[in-house]
């Protein structure tokens, strides 16, 4: 059987109609009908081969929701007929130290959706059963996406590094990464503040359940906050003035690195002396990330979507490029 997807043939290339065959289904693997995919600047930068590790035909999307269609001979805890979510990860080796040891995120051998393999923009995904994951009935499908890529990536270094309440948590970029954080840290209980270079953003930030909002542009802001936070989580993959930040640290602070930023430089003084670090991490664990659909089911999490069908894939991601989309862009599989 055939499987339809838009696949773009070049680097930086306009997504087209494309057609391929998976083979038959392994034994421990699940085979997804996608109803919706949402875009993660992930998508983007794979589509432009910014990490030099694209194939083409690249067929994008790894913030996956739809029905099980089929399932290997292995796989017992799935049904046919089930929604899940499917996000970055596609497989992991299951016997190395890191998956034993219940880190299968952070598995050497692991294969991503869209990394050598076709992604969501498609009628239909695969992926290992355990990299599937069961939605609640009270968890919207049309908005979920997100929270398979993005969502995970933010909760996870809450998780990672013991936040508590009431911990003060600073958020550094309010887009589709950083609103679910302040979503998330809102209701773990912490204080929250929000760094945004628009000041336009201010009301919705602080409806999403930031307690404060201060413009990143502006110098006083930073100066204002020194030993505040205990942890300021960077969602921009734009260049910041670390030292500044690592200033607003309180002893203890931890800097938590999520985008996708070329380098950090920063003086190592306030390191040593402060007992500060700096980090990062991927997506979360398959433990971490069922937590994560249990906290948002539970407290109502949902992110903010903007809907475009599939056949207009090319204008959503032109969308998103332009950095109109407000929070994160989700396509409704509308391929015959």
């Amino acid at each position: 059987m055939k499987i339809q997807a838009y696949a773009a043939h070049q680097r930086a290339g306009k997504l087209e109609p494309f057609e391929y065959d998976l083979g038959p289904l392994k034994s421990d693997e699940v085979e997804v009908d996608v109803e919706y995919c949402s875009i993660c600047h992930s998508d983007l930068h794979m589509l432009d081969n910014e990490w030099g590790i694209t194939q083409y035909p690249f067929v994008p999307g790894h913030e996956i929701i739809g029905r099980i269609s089929a399932i290997g001979n292995m796989v017992d805890h799935l049904q046919i007929g089930q929604y899940v979510g499917v996000g970055w990860r596609a497989r992991s080796c299951l016997i190395c130290d890191q998956c034993t040891s219940g880190h299968h995120n952070l598995c050497l051998k692991a294969e991503d959706v869209i990394v050598g393999r076709y992604g969501g923009f498609a009628n239909k995904v695969r992926c290992q059963a355990v990299w599937a994951f069961p939605l609640s009935t009270n968890i919207d499908i049309k908005t979920a996406g997100p929270l398979f890529c993005g969502g995970i990536t933010v909760f996870n270094p809450i998780v990672q590094n013991n936040i508590k309440p009431p911990n003060h948590v600073a958020v550094v970029g309010i887009g589709g990464l950083g609103h679910l954080a302040i979503k998330f840290l809102k209701a773990w209980g912490c204080e929250v503040t929000a760094f945004s270079s628009n000041p336009e953003k201010e009301n919705e930030v602080k409806q999403f359940g930031a307690h404060y909002f201060l413009n990143s542009k502006d110098p006083n802001s930073l100066k204002s906050s020194v030993n505040r936070f205990d942890m300021v989580l960077v969602t921009t993959n734009f260049e910041l003035d670390w030292n500044s930040y690592l200033n607003t640290l309180r002893p203890g602070g931890k800097l938590h690195i999520v985008g996708a930023i070329p380098s950090v430089k920063v003086d190592v003084f306030p390191l040593i002396s402060g007992e500060k670090s700096i980090g990062g991490s991927p997506i979360g664990s398959p433990a971490t990330i069922t937590t994560m659909l249990d906290f948002c089911s539970r407290h109502g999490i949902t992110p903010v979507t903007e809907e475009f069908p599939l056949s207009r894939v090319n204008e959503a991601l032109a969308h998103l490029k332009a950095g109109k989309a407000r929070y994160r862009i989700v396509l409704r599989n509308d391929l015959k």
